[in-house]
C-alpha cells in the first residue's frame, strides 16, 4: 500500500441549529475567550441570520465585533483590513461566518493578527510561521468546503489569485448549522453544490495525493451531494436535504485538502476572475469538457464514481464514465443555472486570455490525471462556449 498522510480539522459539529449556541460552545472548546471577531459579508450580515449567534456569545460573556466588508474573490485589501479589525478589537479568537470567501479571510486573519509576517510572505505551500489565534469556521453555503480546508485564496491583481497553502489554516472547529442556509436560492444552491460535486470527482482522480482515506470521503460526499442537490433546489426549506448537503461539501472539502483539485478549478479560475463568474458556476460550465478531456487517463475512476451518481448505468468503464459526465451535463441544465460560457458573457475573441491565464494554475493543473497543453485549454474552452 503507497505510503500517505491525512490531516484535517481538529473537530466536526454536524447539527442543525447549533450555531444558536455559539456562545457556550466557544466556552466549552475554548474557555477563556472573551473577544470574537466575527468575519463576514454584509449580503449575509444582512439576512439577520447571525443573530442569535451574536446573542449567544453576549449571554456567555463575550464581546464580539462583526466585520463584514467581505466581497466574493476577496483582494488582498479586504484581508488587511480584516486583520486591521482583529488587531483594533484586540481579538482572541477569529470566526468565519459565510461562504467560501468569508471563511477564507477568516483563515488569513487568524494567522496574520498577532504574527509578524506580511501577507505577500505566506502565498504559497507552506510559508505560514508560528501559530495562529483560535479558528472557528461556520459555512452559511455548502460548496466551497473551506470550513475544512488548509488553503485561502486571494485575488492578488486585476484578475490573478494566489494561493495559501498551511496546515496552520486548518480551524479547530467547523459548525455544520443548515439552518444558515435554508435561505440560499435556487441557482446559488446548484452553483455551489457543483463545486462541491467538482471537489470530490477531482480529489478521487487526484494525480499525486489520492489516498484511501480521501477516496472513501469523496465516493461518500459524491454521494450525499448528487442525492440531495435537485432535492435542495427544488425544497430549499428541507432542513434535511439542505443538512446533507452541508455534510456532503465538507467531506468533499476533506478529501481535496488531501488529495487537491486540478484542472476542472484551474480552468474554472479565470473564467471567476476576469469575467467576475461566481467560482462554483465557472467550475460547473468547464466540469464535463475537462471530464471528457480526462477520459482516457481517468476512465476506470470515473466508472467507479458513475456507480454512485448513476448507479443504473451499466456496461464498460467507458460507458459508464460517458454517463457520469451525461449525468453532469444534465444536473446542470435541471438546476437551471449557466450552461455555456457565451450565457455568461464570454466569446471566442476571450478564448486566448482565458487559456494563457489557465496554464498560470500550474499548482492545479500538476495534480489532473492528464496532461493539459495551453492548446488543450483552448480546446475545452472552446468546447464549453
Amino acid at each position: 500500500m503507497t505510503a500517505f498522510a491525512f490531516s484535517t480539522v481538529a473537530s466536526i459539529l454536524s447539527e442543525p441549529g447549533a450555531s444558536a449556541n455559539l456562545g457556550h460552545l466557544l466556552a466549552e472548546r475554548f474557555p477563556g475567550t472573551k473577544r470574537p471577531l466575527l468575519v463576514t459579508d454584509a449580503g449575509f450580515l444582512r439576512t439577520g441570520l447571525m443573530e442569535a449567534a451574536l446573542m449567544d456569545l453576549v449571554r456567555h460573556g463575550m464581546q464580539s465585533a462583526v466585520f463584514s466588508d467581505v466581497v466574493a474573490d476577496p483582494p488582498e485589501d479586504v484581508v488587511l483590513a480584516a486583520v486591521a479589525a482583529a488587531r483594533q478589537h484586540d481579538a482572541d479568537l477569529i470566526i468565519g461566518f459565510g461562504g467560501g470567501s468569508s471563511m477564507d479571510v477568516a483563515k488569513l486573519v487568524a494567522v496574520l493578527a498577532q504574527g509578524s509576517q506580511a501577507l505577500p510572505e505566506i502565498y504559497g505551500i507552506g510559508k505560514v510561521a508560528g501559530k495562529r489565534l483560535p479558528l472557528v469556521q461556520v459555512p452559511t453555503t455548502a460548496g466551497t468546503g473551506s470550513e475544512v480546508t488548509n488553503i485561502a485564496i486571494v485575488t492578488t491583481g486585476a484578475t490573478t489569485k494566489t494561493g495559501v497553502v498551511a496546515p496552520q489554516l486548518y480551524a479547530d472547529l467547523a459548525v455544520l448549522d443548515a439552518s444558515l442556509t435554508l435561505g440560499l436560492p435556487p441557482k446559488v444552491t446548484a452553483a455551489t453544490g457543483i463545486d462541491a460535486m467538482v471537489h470530490a470527482i477531482e480529489a478521487y482522480t487526484s494525480r499525486h495525493k489520492k489516498n484511501p482515506l480521501s477516496d472513501a470521503l469523496a465516493r461518500e460526499a459524491l454521494g450525499l451531494l448528487s442525492r440531495n442537490l435537485l432535492p435542495a433546489c427544488e425544497r430549499g426549506q428541507d432542513l434535511q436535504v439542505r443538512q446533507a448537503m452541508l455534510l456532503g461539501a465538507c467531506l468533499a472539502g476533506q478529501a481535496f485538502s488531501n488529495a487537491p483539485v486540478a484542472a476542472v478549478h484551474a480552468l474554472a479560475y479565470p473564467i471567476g476572475g476576469i469575467f467576475h463568474v461566481p467560482h462554483g458556476l465557472s467550475n460547473s460550465l468547464v466540469l464535463p469538457h475537462v471530464l471528457e478531456f480526462n477520459l482516457p487517463d481517468a476512465e476506470r475512476h470515473y466508472a467507479e464514481l458513475a456507480d454512485i451518481v448513476v448507479p443504473q448505468a451499466s456496461g464498460s468503464d467507458e460507458a459508464r464514465a460517458r454517463a457520469l459526465i451525461a449525468a453532469t451535463q444534465q444536473t446542470a441544465r435541471m438546476t437551471g443555472i449557466e450552461t455555456s460560457l457565451r450565457q455568461v458573457g464570454i466569446t471566442e475573441s476571450d478564448l486566448d486570455r482565458l487559456a494563457d491565464d489557465a496554464m498560470l494554475q500550474t499548482r492545479l493543473l500538476g495534480n489532473n490525471p492528464r496532461e493539459l497543453s495551453r492548446e488543450h485549454a483552448r480546446a475545452i474552452y472552446a468546447a464549453a462556449l
